[in-house]
């Protein structure tokens, strides 16, 4: 072996140990970068040549400088960070929605609901006293008011999450299309190249950017023999090497919200992510808020109807002149059991009464409700026709609106109304106390509201005892068979418990997520990661090596001088 030879073997140590030095520094300037994979330089025995009879090495060379990574890793810590995504952000809204609620607040619906029922037991002590009623009135009013706010409030919370989805297809687009231009950039620098190196920048911005992807929807990441990856989404994919699918975002109308799905653009089919931000937010959206609004809706209908259920058969200390119903019919002919009433009354029948302010006497009528028996079935129509066969004093008309106007004939006479057990009166708005269909739209009767005195406290007749004061007070705890034995006040536990039970579960399912991502995390740290005092040690190493490398080229040197002397 020459001279050479041996000059070749001491270059190609100096060589592979400065660029083991260049490597190490490399790591210990990213030591604090988000996101950095540790580089490692492989080293392999430089090929042999023959001298003579033998095979003599020609020293070390670099094969490759590659990430330190676990790929089984990555992927397991996608998914994890998929999970936490969704988790945290039910955990957000669960909490929102619990500060909304607020049950231990003197402000809350709970505390309202009962300073509603306990003004009404006050009436029972002081039955003539009209601001006793008037405050019945005004308690009802912060109910209801509070009840729309709640609803309004929460709606406004759901369209929030709703403009997030709406937003998240850009942010998905915008890390498709950066993925998508990364497998390009590694696929032309590592492709075709004898060196087996990664192009360590170009990946760990990839591998960022897929865990952000990933943060926002649950991902499969294959990587190709090209060192582009293809990215799947359930069975569909979204990205293969160097194309990329868009998502765009689908706008569907349910129940009165227009709902914003993300959907892929070139085949409609929806994405419909199992974990990720945007699986929280639809979860979030529809389960959560949607089922609230649901329960809360159907708490304000029940309370309404069974409210004015009762009220309508009651008299206050003044009755009407004139009396217009609340809801109107889509069919005036149609049976008021299938008319299009929110509510619906049931086959039976109530009483009108006339009272004469001058004469103190007052006449009864009964006015049957067919709905379900033999014969026809009772309609608006037929209805107002029976009032004006049958009431003498009082004129029916149907109004404009599909609805029922009543009036007294007579300027000394005043109306109202008893014993309704087919529940059309309140299906129809006469003589109620709350109006609306719902959360959203409930108030007082702006009768009520005008004269506090037609606060149906009687039944015997007009101002003549409290009996139907003292069944209203007594609604909050009594069961309903219209919600299988439920009552109002535990229709109300039932829905803030659903949300403060929710929120806990939503709590532990978030800190669960969270420990199992730092648990990975750190394991990917102890693979990837850079270690400074490890480092430290490789920098020693690859020093004294590259020291020996320059003496033994000196020597050498050395012995090239003597030989070109001799």
């Amino acid at each position: 072996m020459s001279l050479f030879g041996s000059i070749r073997i001491g270059a190609n140590a100096l060589r592979a140990n400065d660029i083991a030095l260049q490597v190490v520094g490399q790591n210990i300037a990213n030591a604090n970068t988000p996101s950095y994979i540790r580089e490692e330089v492989i080293l392999k025995p430089a090929p042999t040549q023959r001298v003579g009879g033998l095979l003599l090495g020609l020293g070390v060379q670099v094969e490759a400088v590659i990430q330190k990574i676990d790929h089984f890793l990555e992927e397991r810590l996608r998914g994890a960070v998929s999970d936490q995504g969704e988790a945290e952000t039910v955990e957000q809204v669960y909490a929102q929605l619990e500060g909304l609620i607020n049950p231990l607040a003197d402000t809350s619906v709970g505390s309202l609901l009962t300073n509603f029922f306990n003004s009404i037991a006050e009436v029972l002590n002081q039955p003539a006293d009209r601001s006793i009623r008037n405050l019945v009135v005004l308690q009802g009013q912060r109910l209801a008011q509070d009840i729309q706010r709640l609803a309004d409030r929460a709606q406004r919370l759901r369209s929030e999450l709703n403009d997030r989805v709406k937003n998240m297809a850009e942010d998905i687009n915008r890390l498709l299309e950066e993925i998508r231009v990364l497998n390009v950039r590694i696929s032309n620098t590592e492709g075709g190249q004898v060196s087996k190196s990664d192009a360590v920048g170009l990946r760990d911005q990839r591998l960022a950017a897929l865990e952000n992807l990933a943060r926002l929807i649950d991902i499969r990441v294959i990587e190709q023999p090209s060192s582009g990856v293809v990215v799947y989404r359930g069975g569909d994919y979204l990205i293969y090497e160097g194309a990329a699918r868009k998502v765009e975002v689908v706008l569907e109308a349910e129940h009165g919200f227009t709902k914003a799905n993300i959907h892929l653009s070139d085949t409609d089919a929806p994405l419909n992510p199992n974990s990720g931000q945007l699986r929280g937010l639809l979860d979030a959206r529809d389960q959560v808020l949607g089922d609230f609004l649901d329960r809360l809706d159907q708490f304000a209908k029940t309370l309404i109807f069974e409210f004015n259920k009762i009220h309508s058969s009651g008299q206050g200390l003044n009755g009407y002149t004139r009396l217009t119903s609340q809801y109107r019919v889509n069919d005036l002919d149609a049976p008021l059991n299938d008319a299009g009433l929110p509510f619906t009354p049931v086959n039976g029948s109530f009483q009108v009464m006339v009272y004469n302010r001058r004469t103190g006497l007052t006449k009864t009528t009964d006015i049957k409700v067919n709905l379900g028996g033999l014969g026809r079935p009772t309609t608006l129509s037929s209805l107002v026709e029976a009032i004006n066969a049958q009431v003498e004093g009082v004129r029916a008309e149907i109004n404009y609106e599909k609805g029922v106007t009543l009036r007294t004939l007579s300027a000394d006479d005043e109306l109202a109304f008893a014993n309704d057990t087919s529940g059309v009166l309140a299906a129809l708005g006469l003589n109620v106390f709350f109006t609306g269909i719902g959360a959203r739209d409930i108030s007082i009767s702006a009768e009520i509201t005008r004269d506090p005195a037609k606060f149906a406290a009687s039944r015997g007749g007009v101002g003549t005892d409290t009996l139907n004061a003292i069944q209203l007070s007594q609604l909050i705890d009594t069961p309903l068979a219209s919600r299988d034995g439920a009552s109002i006040a535990v229709l109300y536990n039932w829905m803030v418990s659903e949300a403060t039970q929710g929120s806990a579960i939503a709590k532990s399912v978030a800190d669960g997520a969270r420990v199992f991502e730092i648990s990975l995390r750190g394991q990917k740290l102890s693979t990837s990661g850079v270690n400074l005092d490890e480092e430290a040690v490789r920098m020693i190493a690859h020093q004294r090596a590259y020291q020996a490398a320059a003496k033994y080229i000196a020597a050498l040197a050395e012995l090239f001088e003597l030989l070109v002397n001799l």
